[in-house]
């Protein structure tokens, strides 16, 4: 793939003979070639980035952990949590302008992908505006709804503030980030991301403990680090779009496709709603987790903080390969390419179990030394945190089919039953696993019910994927 600008349809190079309009290949085209190695091209840069964008979260997390000890850590835990739950509408709303952008872009409607990206931006960049004023004014009633240990519920709220104030820009990255995906280009948010790591990192504890004339901020200063290298990151990424005229960039008479309107807002609204609602769903479980888990005391709730930072890691080859498939599907079904489907949703499903069983694999074998970076190899919750990871490992793999399989509901616009069983595998599944083992088992409750929510989503998502009816959503 290059990075021209795309060759629109019925138009070809000197010399050349004219094809077919759904044949001729475009900047970002994941319709033609090879499908293992169109998924690698493709899903290598998103998953570099994802490995990133959470080596960020945890370096920041290594940061406050040694600087500020692990009530901070605690804080930050719980903090990020409440900041996922506010904006999850605006990733619902994100993947569906992604998935409408590739749907548009695989049919070489560019016009159209551009339309959709900017009633997209403009939507979200406005949702998390009232997303963010929300956050600033809710915190701390979240916070002690989540019975936060009071050592880290001033700290978490510090930590809040300065996100929720910069979250309109975070989303306006996030969200170029993902139309750009959409239309085929994983390079340039990969490019972005680098920047802004390598800034974070360099910003982080800088700002906690403040050196020389540097004001220091504490567990504040490093929520302001991640801000201002997220905005970094935008700026790089808008003059890449528009030095290269690549083809999301908005020009002109363009530029008012940013006002949300007509039938690309409709779908963007009708189907990101289920997608954030899931996402919704995915946060509030994860709160009542960790309000669970606070009540075993300190050690669990920063046990329970550096296990986290490994199942993030462990769950970005099918955040990656879920993301690159949904885009391949969507692409193809504007190119009218249904048999192409199931061979893309095939592959992918297997190079992310292979990815994700060695990933799985290492982090149990080498628990101790990555655990050690977050809480130090003497911590009092290293043994909670060792025994978390050898019940709950397994349960994210389970869960890595579950989200390629999404992947190509999603695209074809199925979101609706997707959330339905989501509920069932969070609600029921893992809660109640909890609320009837408790009493018998105490604590391990919470662990265990992780494997047992996990295996019954990945369940009724196989049922759903081989007899269900999802292939009629689709409609472009």
């Amino acid at each position: 793939m290059n990075e021209a600008s795309p060759i629109p349809a019925g138009e070809t190079e000197p010399g050349e003979p004219a094809a077919p309009p759904h044949k001729q290949h475009m900047t970002g085209d994941l319709t033609q070639g090879p499908i293992l190695k169109t998924l690698l091209v493709f899903s290598i840069p998103m998953l570099i980035s994802n490995v990133l964008q959470t080596l960020n979260g945890s370096v920041n997390a290594i940061w406050v952990g040694r600087l500020l000890g692990e009530s901070a850590l605690a804080a930050t835990a719980n903090a990020n949590i409440i900041m996922f739950l506010l904006i999850s509408l605006v990733f619902g709303f994100g993947m569906a302008t992604t998935v409408r952008v590739g749907q548009h872009f695989g049919a070489r409607d560019i016009d159209a992908a551009r339309l959709t990206f900017g009633s997209g931006v403009g939507f979200c960049l406005m949702l998390s505006v009232v997303c963010g004023l929300a956050g600033w004014l809710g915190a701390d009633a979240l916070l002690r709804l989540l019975s936060t240990p009071e050592q880290s519920r001033i700290e978490a709220l510090a930590y809040l503030r300065v996100i929720f104030v910069t979250l309109p820009l975070g989303s306006l990255s996030l969200m170029v980030s993902m139309g750009m995906r959409g239309a085929g280009d994983s390079r340039t948010p990969l490019h972005a991301m680098i920047l802004t790591v390598a800034l974070d990192v360099i910003l982080n504890p800088l700002l906690i403990i403040g050196p020389g004339p540097v004001p220091s901020l504490g567990i504040a200063g490093s929520a302001a680090a991640t801000a201002f290298a997220n905005f970094a990151g935008l700026v790089f990424q808008l003059w890449t779009i528009y030095r290269k005229d690549l083809p999301m960039r908005l020009r002109g008479a363009e530029l008012g496709y940013l006002i949300p309107r007509g039938s690309e807002l409709k779908y963007v609204t009708l189907k990101g709603l289920p997608m954030g609602a899931q996402m919704l769903l995915v946060s509030s479980a994860g709160l009542a987790m960790v309000h669970l888990v606070n009540l075993e005391g300190l050690d669990a709730a920063a046990a329970y903080g550096a296990s986290l930072q490994l199942w993030n890691y462990l769950q970005m080859p099918a955040m990656a390969i879920g993301s690159a498939v949904s885009a391949m599907v969507a692409q193809s079904l504007g190119a009218h390419d249904h048999g192409r489907v199931g061979k893309v949703t095939e592959i992918g499903l297997v190079t992310n179990l292979a990815i994700s069983l060695l990933m799985a694999a290492l982090i149990v074998v080498f628990d101790h030394p990555l655990l050690a970076l977050f809480l130090g190899g003497d911590s009092p919750a290293m043994p909670i945190a060792r025994h978390i990871q050898f019940v709950c490992t397994a349960s994210f793999v389970i869960m890595s089919v579950t989200m390629i399989l999404t992947g190509t509901l999603r695209a074809y616009g199925a979101v609706v039953v997707p959330l339905i069983i989501m509920a069932i595998g969070l609600i029921p599944g893992r809660l109640g696993f909890y609320a009837l083992a408790y009493p018998a088992i105490g604590s391990e409750a919470l662990w265990w019910a992780y494997p047992v929510g996990s295996t019954l989503t990945v369940v009724l998502t196989l049922a759903y994927y081989r007899w269900g009816k999802w292939r009629a959503a689709f409609d472009l």
